[in-house]
């Protein structure tokens, strides 16, 4: 199928409007003349918990729209998540350098959304819907969570309670936060797989916070760098500080364990983690100075 659009190609924002129609102010711009979907990635929205992101080299996370109270699935919040049933094709599109010029990217579809919490214009913590989206033509390994489009149906209801149910509706987005969005995209950063063993079975596998979560600020609680994906006996030797990691990937132990406790855990010393990003080493040696002795 023809791409309107070449990848990495700088255009003038207005002049895409100008051809294809769609709103151009906001981050989603669903054409009525094409079966297009335009969406617009930028730093602007940062402070709404607008933090959009390649989480691996395919799959692109995308916050939706509505600055004000909880987000709901109307207009182009709606439009993204039935995309495939309406039969119309996303774009997206990043910020340039060059004012009011943004950057294609590369056509990509809805692999599945979830949500988070994250402050409106007024400061106020409400839930936000996270769309993970991949590049069209690939074939991703790992598996698509379909809970959340069922939780979906539930959320829209529970937007609609009256004010005397408001903490069972927010127990409700609560009890879904450790399974929500932030989980999906260390998933997704991780690939599916523990960062120490390889180990991919998804529903073992916890996404776990460096720095805790109790200990975090908002900003490092959504930070997908302040995230590792662990299998079990790593990752409660990494909440209790009783192992770390050096900025090479390099595993460190605890000496307050003796070392036949480590090897009935299955744990040598000579694991390495390839993959930090650079994202992650703040986070690491802020977790090393916790690391018990």
């Amino acid at each position: 199928m023809d791409r309107p659009f070449e990848i990495h190609k700088i255009y003038k924002r207005s002049l895409i409007h100008d051809q294809y129609g769609g709103n151009r102010q906001g981050g989603i711009a669903a054409s009525a003349r094409y079966p297009y979907i335009f969406i617009f990635s930028g730093k602007s929205g940062h402070q709404h918990g607008y933090k959009d992101q390649w989480e691996n080299r395919d799959v692109f996370s995308y916050t939706g729209e509505g600055q004000q109270s909880d987000m709901q699935f109307i207009k182009g919040n709606l439009a993204l998540r039935d995309h495939m049933k309406s039969g119309k094709r996303i774009f997206l599109f990043t910020e340039a350098p060059l004012r009011s010029h943004v950057i294609f990217e590369t056509e990509v579809e809805l692999r599945e959304f979830d949500f988070f919490i994250a402050p409106d214009r007024d400061g106020e913590d409400r839930t936000a819907i996270k769309f993970f989206f991949q590049r069209v033509g690939k074939q991703l390994e790992y598996p698509k969570d379909l809970s959340a489009g069922s939780y979906a149906a539930e959320y829209d209801a529970a937007l609609d309670w009256n004010k005397p149910n408001e903490t069972e509706r927010k127990g409700l987005v609560t009890s879904r936060v450790g399974q929500g969005a932030y989980r999906k995209s260390i998933l997704y950063r991780w690939e599916f797989r523990c960062a120490v063993t390889g180990y991919n079975k998804k529903d073992i596998l916890i996404a776990s916070h460096i720095v805790p979560w109790n200990k975090a600020s908002n900003d490092q609680r959504l930070d997908v760098n302040n995230g590792i994906l662990l299998s079990p006996n790593y990752d409660a030797l990494f909440d209790r500080h009783l192992i770390s990691f050096e900025d090479s990937g390099k595993i460190i132990l605890s000496e307050s364990l003796l070392r036949t406790n480590y090897d009935e855990l299955g744990i040598t010393g000579s694991e390495r983690v390839k993959a930090f990003s650079k994202g992650n080493l703040d986070y690491l040696c802020l977790h090393r100075h916790k690391l018990q002795v």
